[in-house]
């Protein structure tokens, strides 16, 4: 492990949290690999790109799944909140996720053309850069910063479950704030929204709402990015307004209908992709940009999406 790194982890989020976060992390890639527990995933099993693209190929879906996974829609979502300052009214974000940006060189292209094209107020990234849950973070660092250089306007971001922290000083260093149970204000003239962030909460579990609301008052607009949506209701009963989220792919292998196999997450599937609600929260679900175990899609497309806050 590089001591500089560390040091700078250290510095930035305080030696137990780093110390937890590369703990669990280390744990993890023990059991990957067999050593400890028992560990059995679909993306850490060796033989699962093999088997997904067989199956694909002897159904005949695998050449056009390659192509859907290659082509990103640009979404639109519009969030209405009488809680929202006039002043944010229009306020547009720009919500990635799920780039798993070593996964896909031609997907990232696609990517990178699109974003010159959008207008928005800021970018919010939602986690898993990496292709893989452990390895090398190197490539996944220059692929992002490739995509980093076609974004206009602040962003913000948080880890999903593919990534190490490890890679939190050289996100920030491409000026990428990221949020690690921490909250931002965003303030326009004189008024101001909150922006929260938390670690991941599926795989490693440092996930803290608590810490990361504790600045925010009392009936000011906040909103949580999470990798996962799994947290919705500590969410909704911490007060968030709007959680935005990833990491379901939206199945990424869809039967017709948009009706996914598997959304490896624990939640109603309506919380799959796109927009819901949970008591007075907003949702957001993104299907992502990226792929898992191989790159493809169906009945399923990449997608980066607009959000639209308007005060009613």
């Amino acid at each position: 492990m590089d001591d500089e790194i560390l040091d700078r982890l250290e510095r930035r989020l305080g030696r137990l949290h780093a110390k937890q976060r590369l703990g669990i992390e280390t744990d993890h890639e023990l059991r990957v690999f067999g050593g400890g527990l028992n560990f059995f995933h679909i993306e850490n099993w060796y033989s699962a790109p093999i088997v997904v693209r067989t199956a694909l190929k002897l159904t005949g879906l695998y050449w056009r799944a390659q192509k859907n996974a290659e082509r990103i829609a640009v979404l639109e979502n519009v969030v209405c909140s009488r809680k929202l300052p006039d002043r944010f009214h229009d306020f547009t974000i720009l919500h990635i996720s799920d780039l798993h940006v070593d996964m896909n060189e031609r997907a990232m292209r696609n990517l990178a053309d699109l974003l010159p094209r959008l207008n928005y107020d800021i970018a919010v990234l939602t986690g898993d850069y990496r292709g893989k849950t452990y390895g090398p973070f190197e490539p996944t660092l220059d692929g992002l910063a490739r995509v980093h250089a076609r974004l206009t306007a602040p962003v913000y971001g948080v880890l999903g479950n593919h990534d190490t922290i490890l890679m939190v000083p050289g996100l920030e260093a491409m000026g990428i704030r990221m949020l690690l149970n921490e909250c931002e204000p965003l303030i326009r003239g004189n008024q101001r929204i909150h922006l929260a962030g938390i670690d991941d909460a599926h795989y490693y579990r440092v996930d803290n709402i608590e810490k990361a609301a504790s600045d925010i008052p009392d009936g000011e607009f906040s909103i949580l990015l999470s990798h996962t949506p799994e947290i919705y209701r500590q969410a909704a009963h911490a007060g968030f307004d709007l959680l935005l989220s990833g990491h379901t792919h939206g199945g990424q292998i869809c039967l017709p209908g948009s009706i996914p196999l598997t959304l490896d997450s624990v939640l109603p599937r309506r919380m799959g992709a796109g927009a819901w609600e949970y008591g007075n929260m907003a949702g957001y679900t993104s299907v992502g940009v990226g792929s898992c175990i191989v790159p493809v899609r169906l009945n399923c497309p990449p997608a980066i999406t607009l959000h639209h806050l308007r005060r009613v």
